[in-house]
């Protein structure tokens, strides 16, 4: 398949599906960690077992949802529990092996706003919120973060924190008392990224097909740090990003049929 044939949005979404084990008991973000999430369902990890915040617990949507409260989720999910039993049971609980994070803010270590744009008294603009982010970013025994990148969302320092990364970097979590790994993979639009073992600072370990280092930096608010080793990330495979569509032209079907009804 050719750089030609995919999107640098549907090889974010393929290489974040591909981080993902049949084993993994996975917190789902809604937009694209839902989207990677059901595509590694749909291929190479049947057995996942989906968990979104609204409290459904091994769900198998045939559409992505609009929302952690659509009814897919819990038409299609094994069980429904509270959302207190959610959060207390199996968050907090240490059940949950994965937390798949969005940001509209994001730092080199990790750290993610999603409050607001700007001074929070006086924002530029304010966004929807951590909701269960910032718990899902400590309780989960690890973090994986999707990111298109811009020199606007990957900033030198957030303007709020929401969700805890890696803090300062270093040891930071630890000596917060926090247990858990933290974020330990980014995927963006151009790139894979790991935290250094010792400093935490996110650095680019693939880059996707076509991409170079230079592009790499000028959607980014820092300066970015490249793996001596650095790889290529393998383009999507026909079963793959026939996948993704297939699960996106469903998914615009039923949304685009219920906008019809409603109007």
């Amino acid at each position: 398949m050719s750089t030609a044939a995919f999107t640098p949005s549907e090889m974010m979404t393929i290489a974040a599906a591909r981080a993902l084990k049949n084993t993994d008991v996975c917190f789902v973000g809604i937009g694209a960690p839902s989207a990677a999430c059901n595509v590694a369902r749909l291929t190479h990890a049947p057995d996942i077992t989906l968990i979104y915040e609204s409290g459904t617990i091994a769900t198998r949507p045939d559409v992505l949802p609009l929302s952690i409260g659509d009814g897919e989720l819990c038409e299609t999910a094994l069980t429904t529990v509270s959302v207190p039993e959610m959060f207390r049971y199996w968050l907090q609980g240490g059940r949950i092996t994965v937390g798949f994070l969005g940001a509209a803010q994001l730092d080199r270590f990790g750290n993610i706003n999603t409050t607001v744009i700007g001074p929070y008294d006086k924002p530029k603009v304010r966004l929807p919120g951590g909701g269960g982010a910032p718990e899902i970013a400590t309780s989960c025994q690890e973090i994986f973060i999707t990111l298109k990148q811009a020199t606007r969302s990957m900033v030198d320092t957030i303007d709020f924190f929401t969700s805890f990364g890696h803090g300062r970097g270093g040891e930071h979590r630890k000596e917060l008392g926090i247990t858990t790994k933290g974020p330990t993979l980014l995927v963006t639009d151009l790139a894979l990224w790991r935290p250094d073992p010792e400093t935490k600072e996110f650095t680019v370990v693939s880059l996707h097909p076509g991409v170079t280092r230079a592009a790499v930096q000028e959607t980014c608010g820092w300066t970015v740090r490249f793996s001596q080793t650095l790889e290529e990330t393998p383009p999507p495979s026909e079963l793959e990003i026939s996948t993704l569509r297939d699960l996106q032209a469903r998914t615009a079907a039923a949304h685009g049929g219920t906008k019809e009804k409603a109007a």
